[in-house]
């Protein structure tokens, strides 16, 4: 099936897929999602030729599973690369297998240390896994060795520095929406007869409807063989927002809309160039609103999951399906005008180039129609950047900042979210530093009240107070720790950590005695097995000793009976139970 659902196109009957690896084995073609082929000669590796053809053969291997040329050219980079410091040793291998362990472990010390290193790293090791001859040994082994993976480069941005860009690209896009949303209503009058014929507006209607169906406005050619616009003096002037630019966002325009698109949605750049135009259907139980189905495309999930849907809603103008009714608006006319050239092309991010007619150069891209392109490249996106004053290529930082801000995974795995997007960011640790802070205080002031005696400490016995083996509680029915059929469910010991007990003179020589019999255990018993039983309990004992004062503890020491003796050994075989 294809990414809208309809099903795919069979090949022609006996069709057979060209192997990558061409018959003389030192040329690798590689064909994209697209169709297009580019080749790879492996005969311009400055290496012994034994050497280009295995190199050529775990190229072509694992070009089988590549659907783009950028993907193929980073590969190509990499292993020219390999090449030539392998070219470079004093005894240059003749083939794979004559790779040494030292010879590895120096290129790994070449690229260990830098994030391009460790792509590069992870890149060379991929191709020659393919080689049986490096499946075992001690080679083998020394690729194995674990890369530790790159360092996100990228930082989300900062408050100001988002706030900066977004504005930017709304004051570009806005400016261009009006633009067209005006001409279009000029141009829908005309052509419905509601302009009075022979009037400027009904001149320029005329030119615009042209516009629409051509792409262009009219030219004449003058003396030197240069066009220039006919009307310019009609049309206001011969630049591109009084001419053409009427009705068609231009590149840096499209690259605002884009930008706007995902500060608000966190889609990659690479989604532009394939993005569908969204199909539209009325909201449940609403007539004023409209939800899209948005197709995004997600290359790096793997055959299969290029395509994930996401509904957005346009409720209002603040809504963020407002913004999907935006694009539509500012993309109709040069929408229009491809379909009309090329039925059947359904594209959303469509622009006019400057350029009548384009060399179609990035085949990983839609080839354009016409005038028209589609999606936006790196060079765009950075040239607008440039353009704004705003340092270099907006989107991975502004992805990187929705995905930060939602708290949630966009188009990728959770731990792809957590382990590349929220853990690297230093806005994120930043912003989570004052939480870490106010959580490990929580933590302490918990555990300090786990570990702390939590009753009172009176100068006397009260008559209304129940007598326990440890000490008079004063209210067993709002125990901490109830019984399902009333009263307290908690043994006596845990009643030195209850709020309702109460500790008076008459208690310090039991509770001593208990204290050191709970230290005596403590030479007897491996460590884990005391503090998970008795740990909590002789913390909240000490503590209730520093508010006694040490003094009188160990003098209580001296008034110890052998009722309080019987009672300790009680508490420590836990036979005493409530």
């Amino acid at each position: 099936m294809s990414g809208r659902g309809r099903k795919a196109v069979l090949p022609p009957a006996g069709h057979r897929a060209e192997p990558p690896l061409a018959p003389g084995g030192l040329v690798v073609t590689v064909t994209n999602k697209g169709g297009y082929t580019k080749e790879f000669d492996f005969a311009e590796l400055q290496v012994a030729a034994p050497l280009q053809h295995s190199l050529a053969r775990a190229f072509a291997t694992q070009a089988r599973g590549w659907t783009s040329h950028k993907t193929a050219n980073n590969n190509w980079i990499k292993l020219g690369l390999f090449a030539r410091f392998l070219s470079g040793l004093d005894s240059p291998p003749e083939d794979l297998n004559g790779l040494t362990v030292a010879t590895m472990q120096r290129w790994r010390a070449r690229n260990i240390a830098t994030n391009t290193g460790r792509h590069t790293l992870s890149v060379i090791r991929t191709l020659l896994a393919t080689d049986s001859r490096l499946g075992t040994g001690p080679v083998a082994e020394e690729l194995a060795r674990r890369i530790p993976k790159p360092v996100p480069s990228k930082q989300s941005y900062k408050g100001d520095q988002r706030e900066r860009m977004v504005l930017t690209a709304q004051r570009q896009f806005r400016s261009a929406l009006l633009r067209i949303g005006e001409n279009t209503r000029l141009l829908n009058s005309w052509r419905a007869g509601d302009v009075a014929e022979g009037s400027r507006d009904w001149r320029i209607g005329e030119i615009l409807d042209r516009v629409a169906r051509t792409g262009d406005v009219p030219r004449t050619v003058g003396p030197s063989g240069q066009p220039f616009v006919t009307n310019a003096k009609l049309l206001g002037g011969s630049n591109v927002e009084n001419t053409w630019g009427r009705l068609f966002l231009t590149g840096g325009e499209l690259t605002a809309l884009a930008v706007l698109l995902t500060d608000r949605f966190g889609w990659n750049l690479y989604a532009y160039s394939r993005m569908p135009v969204p199909t539209a259907m009325p909201s449940a139980g609403e007539t004023t609103s409209v939800t899209y189905q948005v197709q995004v495309e997600k290359r790096r999930a793997g055959r299969g999951r290029w395509f994930s849907t996401e509904n957005i809603t346009d409720s209002g103008a603040d809504s963020a399906g407002r913004l999907i009714t935006q694009a539509l608006e500012a993309t109709a006319h040069a929408r229009e005008l491809v379909n009309r050239l090329k039925p059947g092309t359904d594209l959303l991010m469509a622009a006019r180039s400057f350029r009548s007619e384009q060399k179609h150069s990035d085949l990983d891209r839609p080839a354009p129609v016409g005038a028209i392109f589609f999606g936006i490249s790196e060079d765009m996106a950075k040239g607008w950047a440039r353009g704004h004053q705003l340092g270099g290529s907006p989107f991975q930082r502004s992805r990187r900042t929705t995905v930060t801000s939602e708290g949630r995974p966009l188009q990728h795995t959770q731990g792809t979210h957590e382990s590349t997007y929220v853990l690297p960011d230093l806005e994120v640790q930043r912003a989570s530093r004052s939480v870490f802070e106010a959580g490990a205080r929580e933590a302490l002031e918990q555990a300090k009240a786990t570990v702390t005696f939590a009753g009172k400490i009176t100068e006397a016995a009260d008559p209304g107070h129940q007598a326990t083996a440890t000490v008079d509680c004063e209210d067993e029915e709002t125990s901490p720790w109830p019984a399902p059929a009333g009263g307290c469910g908690a043994d006596f010991l845990l009643c030195l950590g209850c709020p309702n007990a109460h500790v008076h003179p008459g208690h310090h020589a039991r509770l001593a005695h208990l204290h050191e019999q709970i230290l005596s255990l403590h030479s007897a018993l491996e460590e884990g097995r005391f503090q998970e039983r008795w740990g909590d309990h002789l913390l909240r004992l000490e503590s209730l000793r520093d508010k006694v004062g040490l003094a009188t503890w160990t003098a209580a020491l001296s008034r110890v009976t052998d009722t309080d003796r019987t009672i300790v050994q009680f508490l420590l075989k836990e036979d005493l139970v409530l």
